[in-house]
């Protein structure tokens, strides 16, 4: 390869160019792996659900388990970002560096061949000069030669022009001398920069040439291997992505998701019961018998179950039109039993629960709260026609009350771990003055006061909306237990006053019909005897008690205890003047008596 000078120079630049198509590749690479990863994420975002209330949240398992996958496949696209940043500085940037060194040292070595080159080209001139110098001198030296053996073998010529020719010849051969020692030495030192050009300069361009493309290949072969391994860096991580996937297909349970269906929409009302028989035939019957209204007898009472009604509806009235229905009660004290020839019973049903429930809704009068609860302030906080919702069935609304108590309770816990922090603070203030100020922190535990007694307000206010809907839901229990047990009762031409049978000589006179709904104010007002006193508080802090229900107190002043703390948060306290009211269980200091009965 000693003479193949220019073949290496195309060779390493054919070596750096496919570095640099290598490089190119790798980029190409990158941009993929960062356009898939970018189109992923926005996948997911497309599909991923927007930022919703507590209440909206998925909560069915394949619901959930595809928020999972959409989870994993966002972490997934992190990791193909991940393989693109890796291939961008540990292959893409690595070609870029070296293929900008390679050049530099290329240039600088190919630089030095020619330089080489040139000067072993200048030391052929200086040694063809002096060739052709010598060449010439010897052609002179030749001529002067033959002039003088011309001249000498000449009779005419004279003596000076034999001495002029010889003058000459000597002239030409001392010349001719010169040149062929001076041709000699330039011949010598071309013969040894030649030998040092081919035989030490030139290999070892050549071979810092050859080190330059090995090391280019070692370059590219840690390249590829770095191609790969960012790769196989991330396939742990992403494999865990693709196990989180099967996972989350594990976990979808169908199950669940139908009880979750099941408790979203159960309502809590009962299911219709069955329609009863109305029987047309009454008229019948009247005609038939002596159009008289006797005696019922107690004896001996037989009854056709074929003839009997549930209703009043379509029954002969003896004094004109017929009153007002009343609401049918559902006790046991409406259930009958028909008997049949053979002596055998059967239960008859005699009410309709979806007719109680619409005359429930229809004719109930609105509660009246007694005077203690409207002390208590159990019903005085009603903010909204939805805060309490009440436009939800009984079991939603039981639910959505128990959520914003649960809720409530943990703010008022972070508020009394506030509160006991500010304190602390305030004591270690009130040992150490030169730590701070402690009536500084009067404002805030003030803040902090006022906002446990809002949330003990509110927990007061959902639990008492959440005892009348268990109430009621209770009550509904009751009556459907009630129902079951007695599922069907006689169905008689029964009237308030007095029920017509089938016999015109035997009258059934049932027990008068009361209505299903308690007495609204036998219940509602209870007595507003003053409660006796059961002790005595004194007020730590002042209180405004600007919520109705609650009784303003100044810091220092007594008070008589009428009822003790349940639990809430709330002592109910009296003053002198007879005024009552819930005070904070926090701002008072209690004494209770041990015998204060009566007191």
């Amino acid at each position: 390869l000693k003479d193949q000078f220019d073949n290496l120079d195309k060779h390493t630049q054919w070596g750096i160019d496919f570095l640099e198509k290598y490089a190119k590749f790798v980029k190409e690479r990158i941009e993929i792996e960062q356009n898939y990863a970018k189109q992923l994420r926005n996948l997911v975002k497309k599909y991923c659900p927007k930022r919703s209330p507590k209440d909206e949240e998925p909560r069915f398992t394949s619901c959930i388990a595809f928020f999972n996958i959409l989870n994993e496949l966002n972490d997934y696209a992190g990791q193909r970002e991940v393989v693109a940043e890796e291939m961008g500085h540990r292959v893409y940037g690595e070609l870029m560096r070296y293929s900008h060194d390679l050049k530099t040292e290329r240039k600088m070595h190919l630089q030095e061949g020619r330089k080489a080159q040139q000067y072993l080209d200048m030391c052929w001139k200086q040694m063809d000069n002096s060739k052709k110098k010598f060449e010439r001198e010897c052609r002179e030296a030749e001529k002067a030669q033959q002039s003088y053996e011309r001249l000498d073998n000449d009779t005419n010529a004279t003596k000076a022009d034999v001495e002029k020719a010889k003058q000459q010849l000597n002239l030409r051969t001392h010349m001719a001398d010169e040149n062929k020692n001076e041709y000699a030495a330039q011949l010598q030192n071309f013969n040894g920069e030649q030998h040092k050009h081919y035989y030490i300069v030139i290999p070892q361009i050549y071979k810092q040439l050859q080190e330059m493309d090995e090391r280019r290949t070692i370059k590219l072969s840690e390249c590829y291997k770095g191609f790969a391994d960012s790769e196989r860096k991330v396939i742990p991580i992403i494999s865990k992505c693709l196990e989180g996937m099967i996972l989350a297909a594990k976990s979808v349970d169908e199950h669940r998701d139908s009880q979750l269906v099941i408790d979203c929409f159960k309502s809590g009302f009962e299911p219709p019961g069955d329609f009863p028989f109305e029987d047309y035939s009454q008229n019948i019957y009247r005609t038939i018998s002596d159009g008289t209204i006797s005696t019922p007898k107690q004896e001996g009472m037989r009854i056709d179950s074929k003839t009997t009604v549930g209703k009043a509806k379509g029954k002969l009235w003896l004094f004109g039109k017929k009153p007002k229905p009343q609401s049918p009660p559902l006790t046991p004290a409406s259930l009958y039993t028909s008997s049949t020839p053979n002596g055998s019973q059967y239960p008859i049903f005699s009410i309709e629960p979806v007719h109680y429930c619409m005359s429930d809704i229809k004719t109930g009068k609105p509660r009246i709260p007694s005077f203690r609860s409207l002390k208590r302030g159990y019903f005085c906080f009603q903010g909204p026609a939805l805060e309490d919702f009440s436009h939800l069935p009984p079991e939603q609304r039981r639910k959505k009350l128990q959520q914003r108590i649960d809720e409530l309770n943990r703010e008022l816990q972070k508020e009394t771990d506030q509160k006991d922090a500010l304190i602390k603070m305030k004591d270690v203030y009130e040992k150490n003055p030169q730590m701070g100020d402690p009536v500084s922190l009067q404002p805030k535990l003030t803040e902090t006061m006022s906002n446990m007694d809002r949330l003990r307000m509110e927990i007061h206010k959902n639990e008492a909306w959440l005892s009348e809907v268990e109430g009621k839901v209770a009550a509904r229990s009751d009556r459907r237990h009630s129902s079951d047990i007695n599922h069907l009762v006689t169905q008689g031409r029964e009237s308030p006053e007095g029920s017509y049978t089938d016999d015109a000589n035997q009258e059934v006179r049932g027990p008068p019909q009361q209505h299903a709904h308690p007495n609204e104010f036998d219940d509602e007002f209870e007595d507003d005897d003053p409660l006796p006193a059961i002790g005595h508080c004194k007020a730590i802090y002042p209180f405004d008690g600007h919520n109705e229900g609650t009784l303003a107190m100044k810091e220092g002043e007594i008070l008589y205890i009428i009822e003790e703390d349940k639990g809430d948060g709330w002592t109910r306290a009296r003053r002198h003047n007879g005024e009552e009211g819930y005070v904070p269980t926090s701002y008072i200091d209690v004494t209770l008596e041990k015998n204060s009965k009566g007191a």
